[in-house]
C-alpha cells in the first residue's frame, strides 16, 4: 500500500510539474511556405568545412522540402551524382534556454539516412563548436535499424560523443512518436513517446562540461552517408522523407 501511495505521489507530483509549465513557442507548419520569420535555410554543402565536418554526401537546397497537411517534410534523394536534402534553424530568430522541447516525428529508412532534431549554443559564432555546446534530442541512422540516440557535445569530450545514449525502439520507424528533452539548470533529461531514455547531470558544471547556461537554436535536417550515417549510401531506398508534425518549447 506505501509503494502504491508513493508511486500516485510521484505522478501527481510529475503531471503538477508538466501543468506549471506554459507553451512559449510552437511551430506547426500550416502555412503555404516556411515561417522565415523563424526558420533560415543553410545551404550547400559546408565548405569550408565540406560534408558540414562529417563527411556527409548531400547538397543542402530550398527545395527538398515542402509543408503537406500541416507538416514539415524534408526529402532526401539523389539527382544524378549528386544527393540533396534539407537543413533549417532557428539561429538568431528563436533561442531558448531551459525547458521542455519536444517534436512529433516520422523518420526516413534506409542504409544510409541520417535524420536529426538538435540544438547549437547561440554564442556559436564567437566561441565556436563544440564549446558552443550541442544538444541532439534525435539522431537515427538507417544502418542501425530500431535504434535512437541522445547525445551532448562539449569542450570537455572534444566533440566526441561520449555523454550518449543508444535506447532501441522496436517500432520506431512505424508512424510518428514524439522526442523530447526537459532541460533545468541542473539536468538534462531526453524522453521517447513517454519512455525517459537517458540523463546527463554532472556534479562538476564547468564551462567544458556544462556549456548549458545559455540559449541554444534548434536544428532539423536530414544528412545522407557521413561518418555517422554512412559511409555506404543504398540508392535503391532513397528518396526517403523526413516528416515533422510540430515543434513545441514549454517553460
Amino acid at each position: 500500500m506505501k509503494k502504491i501511495l508513493v508511486l500516485l505521489l510521484v505522478v501527481n507530483f510529475s503531471f503538477a510539474q508538466q501543468n506549471k509549465r506554459k507553451l512559449v513557442w510552437e511551430e506547426n507548419f500550416n502555412g503555404k511556405r516556411l515561417n522565415e520569420k523563424s526558420w533560415n535555410f543553410e545551404l550547400g554543402d559546408g565548405c569550408p568545412n565540406c560534408g558540414w565536418g562529417n563527411n556527409e554526401r548531400q547538397l543542402y537546397t530550398k527545395q527538398n522540402h515542402k509543408l503537406a497537411k500541416n507538416k514539415l517534410v524534408i526529402t532526401g534523394k539523389k539527382e544524378g551524382d549528386k544527393y540533396t536534402s534539407t537543413r533549417i534553424t532557428t539561429k538568431g530568430k528563436k533561442e531558448f534556454q531551459y525547458g521542455r522541447f519536444e517534436a512529433r516525428a516520422k523518420l526516413p529508412v534506409g542504409q544510409g539516412v541520417w535524420p536529426a532534431l538538435w540544438m547549437l549554443g547561440s554564442n556559436i559564432n564567437e566561441v565556436g563548436w563544440p564549446k558552443c555546446g550541442e544538444i541532439d534530442i534525435l539522431e537515427y541512422v538507417g544502418k542501425e535499424p530500431n535504434m535512437v540516440f541522445t547525445s551532448l557535445h562539449t569542450q570537455d569530450s572534444h566533440g566526441n560523443t561520449i555523454n550518449t545514449k543508444k535506447t532501441r525502439f522496436d517500432d520506431i520507424e512505424e508512424g510518428f512518436h514524439i522526442y523530447a528533452m526537459e532541460w533545468t539548470k541542473d539536468k538534462i533529461d531526453f524522453f521517447i513517446d513517454d519512455t525517459l531514455v537517458y540523463t546527463f547531470q554532472p556534479e562538476n558544471k564547468t564551462e567544458a562540461i556544462w556549456p548549458y547556461n545559455q540559449p541554444f537554436y534548434f536544428i532539423i535536417n536530414m544528412a545522407i552517408g557521413g561518418n555517422f550515417g554512412g559511409p555506404e549510401v543504398d540508392d535503391n531506398i532513397l528518396p526517403q522523407e523526413f516528416i515533422v508534425d510540430y515543434v513545441r518549447v514549454y517553460q
